[in-house]
């Protein structure tokens, strides 16, 4: 489960910059939050380059151990669609919406390499998904995994930070750092701290990715 959720904007125009937003728990708090940001900047001629949404998260085995790092090459809104007698049907298969946001692919290569320097955190370049309940048993673990196989880390705000930027034709990015387990619920094992300064560690390395030219948007 994520507890800080954090926007960082390289700047379009003039010295690259950074803003750091704490968007709030969940989908829809942080999209709220995000496009009124975007919106506000281009209405003052500050227009942004790039969305970055980060924060702590649960790691799916074997994908992502404790205290590694995700760099999200897709975020995906994982219980956005239908549950059926047939099981789960994404939004896209219902005709409308979508439920993937696929970040470019230079951006999400810069940022694998970049964590991969020495001292970095151990770094994981897989899917990202967005729940709006914290998975907590190991049957819900057994859906998910199933559905999305190649899936390292489990958050909740990624996909509505995503939604944002994409309604600005903005490129956006998702990490995140692993502070539990995705499957039963056992508060008692997240590991929080340690995961926030893996996020620290990260951003270290990451800000010269961040202020390179703004990428192709997908």
């Amino acid at each position: 489960m994520t507890a800080v959720e954090a926007e960082a904007e390289a700047v379009a125009a003039g010295a690259p910059g950074l803003d750091v937003l704490a968007g709030g728990a969940g989908p829809a708090a942080v999209a709220a939050v995000t496009a009124l940001a975007l919106a506000r900047a281009e209405a003052a001629g500050r227009p942004y380059g790039l969305v970055v949404s980060a924060g702590i998260g649960g790691g799916i085995a074997p994908h992502a151990p404790l205290g590694a790092v995700v760099v999200a090459d897709e975020i995906v809104a994982a219980d956005l669609g239908a549950d059926t007698p047939d099981g789960f049907v994404p939004v896209e298969n219902l005709g409308f919406g979508r439920s993937v946001h696929r970040p470019p692919a230079a951006l999400t290569a810069g940022m694998a390499d970049r964590l991969s320097a020495p001292g970095g955190p151990a770094a994981v370049c897989a899917p990202v998904l967005t729940v709006s309940t914290v998975t907590g048993t190991a049957r819900r673990t057994v859906e998910l995994t199933a559905r999305h196989p190649r899936a390292a880390a489990e958050g909740m705000e990624g996909f509505g930070v995503a939604e944002a930027a994409a309604a600005l034709s903005l490129p956006c990015a998702e990490i995140r750092a692993i502070s539990n387990v995705v499957g039963p619920r056992d508060r008692a094992a997240w590991r929080i701290g340690p995961a926030l300064a893996s996020l620290e560690r990260a951003f270290s390395l990451l800000n010269p990715v961040f202020e390179e030219p703004s990428h192709e948007c997908r």
